[in-house]
């Protein structure tokens, strides 16, 4: 009990920096009553409308939840949502210094249509290429002023062109020099940019793709050979695997842990990547060997799963279940 008890406590002493792509999470909640006269579509009466915070912002989320101190560096449109974006960071307490808004891009936003509770529709409006010259320097000059004020650096990639191989090496090479861990919860595109970072977390679907595997990988000894192969093109310290209902692996090139999952009255699995990367992030920070990373990781992405919708981790919640299980 005293270990956990005092380990949870440092995290209110960590900064955690997460880069990445950002979005808006509209949603327009209505009730549907009838069929439109103009197509086979259900006509939604517009009750209520609601802004969230996304992607990458939800890592951040994650991380405020568990008591560090964060900031974001990324770049959105100079828009309204971009507006909206950075004031949602704010109310939730992320630093917006590092938040560029560019002419260049629009700022993400993810529109959901709900009818009588149910997701009827979803319209993306977004820009997808990567960052212009001009973008990706502004955004490094902040990074590079700034890197040294904090602990830990969260990668958090959702193919929305924030993350480039340039920018990705530059901050790692950085980071490198000032000793500073790097944790990356990586998507296909940039999948093998990301050489030298320390903690690499893969889902089973991302490793399968990322290295064009035919593999389904449903044995551990499949995985342990994809990771294996991983840490070769990578160079990486760690990679952990979120193998879904199969729990985590993790590797350290010289030590392998597998903890299966805990059993759970599953929800929803939105989002429990976020929350598994931010716990990790902050034990990789806290030096954790790597099996007390996994199972704490592993423990908050299940107790995610238990609620609906993309929600943070409780701290109190975790807590209980680590003095419990650990």
């Amino acid at each position: 009990m005293e270990k956990w008890t005092a380990f949870f406590e440092k995290f209110s002493s960590l900064k955690a920096l997460v880069i990445g792509d950002l979005m808006v999470d509209s949603y327009l909640f209505g009730k549907v009553d009838r069929i439109s006269p103009e197509a086979p579509v259900p006509v939604v009466l517009l009750e209520k409308r609601d802004y969230r915070l996304g992607g990458a912002a939800n890592v951040a989320l994650n991380l405020c939840a568990l008591g560090a101190e964060v900031a974001i560096a990324s770049v959105v449109g100079q828009d309204d949502m971009g507006d909206k974006l950075a004031e949602l960071l704010r109310a939730d307490g992320i630093a917006t210094e590092g938040l560029v808004q560019s002419n260049e891009r629009k700022t993400t936003v993810k529109h959901r249509i709900i009818g009588n509770n149910h997701q009827m529709l979803r319209v993306d409006d977004e820009d997808l290429h990567d960052l212009s010259p001009r973008e990706q320097s502004a955004l490094l000059a902040w990074i590079e002023g700034e890197l040294s004020n904090y602990d830990v650096i969260v990668f958090e990639d959702y193919n929305k062109g924030v993350l480039g191989e340039s920018l990705i090496q530059s901050v790692i090479k950085l980071a490198k020099e000032k000793g500073i861990p790097s944790v990356v919860d990586p998507k296909k595109n940039n999948f093998l940019s990301y050489t030298g970072a320390t903690l690499f977390k893969p889902n089973l679907k991302e490793i399968r793709e990322g290295l064009n595997l035919e593999s389904a990988l449903k044995t551990e000894e499949e995985v342990k050979q994809a990771v294996i192969r991983l840490q070769g093109l990578l160079n990486t310290d760690m990679i952990m695997v979120t193998l879904s209902e199969r729990g985590v692996l993790i590797s350290d090139r010289k030590n392998w842990e597998h903890l299966p999952a805990h059993v759970r009255n599953i929800s929803d699995v939105s989002g429990a990547g976020d929350t598994v990367v931010s716990v990790a992030a902050l034990c990789l920070a806290l030096g954790a060997p790597i099996r007390d990373i996994a199972f704490l990781a592993n423990l908050a992405g299940g107790l995610v799963c238990e609620k609906v919708g993309v929600v943070p981790i409780e701290k109190t919640k975790l807590l209980e279940e680590a003095i419990k299980l650990g």
